[in-house]
């Protein structure tokens, strides 16, 4: 029971850390303003990381490279903590690996969760309080995943369905990445 505790603990802080380096890499790829609450919250709690790792790693096409290799890299420490904490002390090439992939499969799965609230937040925005001051920024980072649901789904009585379509795929993407999770763990 303590271990499952700890892990949850571990899981939760470093499941922290990587939303919000996908949040700062989703939000700069977007072009989203930071100059709002929000923006200016995930720049405070990335800014420790992402600033010195600039240095190192340039960003490329338009996506925040740095953010989304220490996204990646807090995913790998929790996967090689939860390695070690199952008993799996060995530092095989396999194992190594196996890590690599585990942690990979996380940031997607995150980056997924991610992408699935803004696009619930945005159509509950829309729907209540458009005129909201994070409004547009929602609808901002949401526009360029749900525009090829509309040009394939019309609206209907006024109403526009694609942020269904969006939510359906995804979960799809996450049920198939919760196989390969399972799958990659057993190894």
């Amino acid at each position: 029971m303590l271990a499952q505790l700890l892990y949850q603990i571990l899981d939760w802080i470093f499941g922290f850390i990587t939303l919000a380096l996908l949040a700062r890499c989703l939000m700069q790829w977007a072009r989203a303003p930071f100059r709002n609450p929000l923006g200016e919250f995930i720049f405070a709690v990335t800014d420790w990381a992402v600033k010195p790792a600039r240095r190192i790693i340039p960003s490329a096409f338009g996506v925040d490279l740095p953010s989304l290799l220490l996204a990646w890299l807090t995913q790998a420490i929790l996967q090689g903590l939860l390695m070690l904490l199952s008993g799996s002390t060995s530092l095989m090439p396999a194992v190594i690996g196996s890590v690599a992939m585990l942690a990979l499969v996380a940031v997607i799965r995150i980056a997924l969760y991610l992408l699935m609230g803004v696009v619930i937040v945005s159509a509950l925005l829309s729907w209540v309080n458009p005129h909201a001051p994070l409004a547009p920024l929602f609808n901002l980072i949401s526009r360029p995943f749900l525009r090829p649901f509309q040009r394939l789904i019309p609206l209907i009585g006024g109403i526009d369905l694609s942020p269904m379509a969006l939510l359906l795929v995804i979960e799809i993407l996450l049920t198939v990445l919760a196989a390969a999770q399972r799958s990659l763990f057993l190894l």
